[in-house]
């Protein structure tokens, strides 16, 4: 595969999307094939039939291949479900000398020592992201390189999933003979590829509505604040249709696509749709002020459960506000009048996020949909971690030919590994140890 290219592998709930992507010389991305494939052994964002999942993931895989004319080699793909929590924690360390600066290694020893933290069985650390630091009790410092001082602190925001369903993933993608080359939350993917720098900065809260679940993730000053994974999405309002209109789940999401409506009163009473019988039965009419009756109960709910950790993560706070309010993503925010209900039931302002933030102008309009916000955003993600390679791998050579020399003046400054990198390489020894 050439290196400015990235594949990003979305296992949602509802769908598995593989795409393909690749830098063009403006910096921008270009996305050279897509597959989708309807996802089997998923539920809730968590993979519960293995042989099902590994034959989605080839079914997508192929058709992105086809369409990119290539082959798919390596994949960068999202964690998430209903097993992802967050927790905020602070800790410090104290520094043999104070007389050196503060460096990469001292930053290094805080993060791996937040590592050690004792979780629930089964549960391990995803990412440990800091907040703001301390220096000798000096508060709200945002990059402590450089500085002197002997006691460093740090607030984090830590996410934490369990151990088995990562390597459960990480097993389909091996399984489907795919090389896993990075693992990426995905709340955090859908905010690269929706959110603008400037959203990010003032504070802005990303629901991104899928399937299975709803993902959340905060940000404010640049910093992702809060991640929260709530375990509702699409699905369950093409259930409680099914139930409630009693029809077979293929019709009721039909219907929540064509005439759904989160908003029941713009609805007239008159207005019926007619759905056919099953085999020999009469049809049945149903009227759309009751579908969206349905519909707007369960909506309500899931907005109130994320306005919930919205509050949790204190946007009432005059530091914490919230200046950018709400995007919507995902294939649930397609639903009409969503972002009306949303600002009614939060008070805050409210937009659709469209993954064409970092994308090529002439991309196709399919490709901008909200349904693939995650997708582009693990593509993103690939490339992202590639260049990080080449400057790794740029450096080495720097630094070996400076070896030769013998006489190495000053190293270059070596860049930090995410510990995502480091789980990444865990399955996968652990993958290829317990064959």
């Amino acid at each position: 595969m050439e290196h400015n290219l990235a594949v990003g592998l979305d296992i949602g709930t509802t769908k598995i999307v593989a795409m393909i992507g690749r830098k063009n010389e403006y910096g921008k991305v270009e996305i050279l094939g897509i597959g989708k494939s309807k996802s089997l052994g998923v539920h809730r964002g968590v993979v519960n039939n293995i042989t099902q999942t590994i034959q989605s993931i080839q079914q997508a895989v192929q058709e992105a291949e086809v369409a990119a004319d290539m082959k798919i080699m390596g994949v960068t793909v999202g964690i998430a479900g209903q097993h992802i929590r967050s927790l905020q924690h602070s800790d410090y360390i104290t520094r043999p000398n104070s007389e050196h600066v503060i460096d990469e290694e001292d930053i290094d020893r805080l993060i791996n020592q937040v590592h050690k933290l004792v979780m629930l069985p089964g549960e391990e650390i995803i990412h440990v992201l800091p907040q703001e630091y301390k220096v000798d009790g000096q508060a709200e410092i945002k990059e402590p390189i450089g500085m002197y001082g002997g006691r460093l602190e740090a607030n984090f925001h830590v996410v934490v999933g369990q151990v088995s369903s990562i390597r459960n993933i990480g097993r389909c993608v091996q399984s489907a003979g795919l090389n896993l080359e990075g693992i990426t939350l995905e709340p955090l993917a859908s905010a690269n590829a929706v959110l603008s720098q400037e959203e990010k900065e003032a504070g802005v809260a990303l629901i991104d509505i899928g399937g299975g679940t709803t993902d959340l993730a905060i940000f404010r000053d640049g910093i992702i604040r809060h991640t929260a994974v709530i375990p509702f999405g699409g699905n369950v309002i093409t259930e409680d249709i099914k139930e409630g209109c009693s029809i077979i789940e293929k019709q009721a999401e039909l219907l929540k696509i064509k005439f759904g409506s989160a908003w029941p009163g713009e609805n007239k009473d008159n207005e019926i749709v007619s759905i056919p019988g099953l085999r020999g039965r009469e049809p049945k009419e149903i009227t759309l002020k009751n579908l969206s009756k349905i519909i707007h109960a369960r909506v309500v709910e899931i907005v109130e459960q994320v306005y919930v950790e919205i509050k949790n993560y204190g946007h009432e706070e005059q530091k914490k506000k919230l200046i950018a309010g709400i995007v919507l993503t995902g294939g649930g925010s397609q639903l009409k009048h969503l972002k009306q209900l949303v600002e009614y039931i939060t008070g805050m302002d409210t937009r659709i996020g469209y993954p064409n933030e970092h994308l090529a102008g002439d991309s196709d309009e399919d490709i901008t949909s909200p349904l693939y916000a995650t997708a582009v955003g693990l593509v993103l993600d690939g490339l992202k971690r590639q260049e990080r390679k080449k400057v790794e791998q740029q450096q080495k050579e720097v630094e070996e030919a400076e070896n030769l020399e013998e006489e190495i003046k000053e190293k270059p400054v070596k860049e930090r590994r995410s510990f995502l990198d480091k789980l990444t390489e865990r399955v996968k020894d652990f993958l290829d140890n317990a064959e």
